[in-house]
């Protein structure tokens, strides 16, 4: 029926999918630079953050019906021009939302009681000194967070926190309100809570903690220093969402000065490699990259790309 590149990986399950429904699937990586003479002869690719489609390599591939993107944001595609030449652009939006908000969530946790630094102090430290050191760590019942984004990985980590006891207040400028469903265990039945949005000035002055999850291509960054001087002293923040968002040099001199009482970062401005000044410094806690890679996620990026695939090419 047709030919299909997954270029950076794909769930078995996705690829089974792919195949029980006849199509050829090609899942050996083609390097960047060789895509412009090897992706012609196939009807769609499949690609994650790492391979770029860009105008000239869409300009080399007339064939070409389907660029599909295994995650949520779509920088690395262009997306307007793919579709001006009828080119479907998809992505799996809900695939991975859980696990970016759970991750969230890791690093709130960690900076909240300084895991980062006693994982890294305990092994030549001295046990009394740094129990004493990290006594003061804070719970997280009756905190506030402001999140700034309530799409899907939004409204996911607004249900984490609301289960906690937080307080939760949502910018976003294209909604006004969204309705979480908090999933509760022990055969318990869903319980359902309004979230209105504010305005950015009121969250950033009340928020304990902050948590970002939108889109972001470049430009200026939505935090930098003019925000961080906004905050309560000693609020956290953390981005999950894309390098750049925040402004790094911000984040640091914040954290120097005494403004900040964390940072967790998961995205870096420059991915694969992230200035050392934020991997090293005690106040940040780092991840590479991993919002989405839960074995869950990753069958569940898998599934509905193959789906949607499916669907374009049938």
């Amino acid at each position: 029926m047709g030919k299909i590149l997954v270029n950076d990986g794909i769930h078995p399950d996705g690829q089974k999918m792919m195949e029980d429904a006849g199509f050829a699937v090609v899942t050996t990586k083609i390097p960047q630079e060789e895509l412009i003479q090897k992706l012609p002869e196939f009807d769609a690719i499949c690609v994650r953050s790492a391979t770029k489609v860009r105008q000239d390599l869409i300009d080399a591939c007339p064939n070409l019906k389907v660029i599909a993107r295994g995650g949520v944001g779509l920088d690395n595609i262009d997306v307007d021009y793919a579709r001006s030449k009828s080119i479907e652009v998809i992505n799996t939006p809900a695939a991975s939302s859980e696990a970016v908000a759970e991750l969230t969530f890791a690093h709130i946790y960690t900076l909240s009681r300084s895991l980062h630094k006693s994982n890294r102090e305990m092994k030549d430290g001295d046990f009394k000194m740094l129990k004493k050191s990290y006594a003061k760590g804070g719970q997280l019942r009756g905190k506030t967070i402001g999140i700034i984004g309530l799409g899907r990985i939004g409204q996911e980590t607004a249900r984490i926190a609301l289960s906690l006891g937080m307080e939760v207040l949502p910018v976003d400028k294209m909604v006004d309100n969204a309705t979480i469903h908090l999933k509760l265990g022990g055969g318990a039945g869903p319980v359902a809570i309004d979230l209105k949005t504010t305005d950015m000035n009121t969250m950033l002055a009340s928020s304990d903690y902050i948590s970002v999850h939108i889109p972001f291509s470049g430009g200026k960054p939505l935090i930098g220093k003019e925000e961080i001087q906004k905050l309560k002293d000693g609020a956290i923040l953390v981005n999950t969402a894309r390098g750049g968002t925040y402004d790094e040099e911000a984040l640091l001199e914040g954290l120097d000065s005494g403004k900040l009482g964390g940072v967790g970062l998961d995205v870096f401005e420059n991915e694969p490699k992230p200035r050392k000044e934020l991997l090293n410094h005690p106040g940040i806690s780092v991840s590479p990259h991993i919002g989405a890679a839960t074995t869950e996620a990753q069958r569940n990026i898998g599934i509905e790309l193959a789906e949607k695939v499916i669907k374009q090419l049938t």
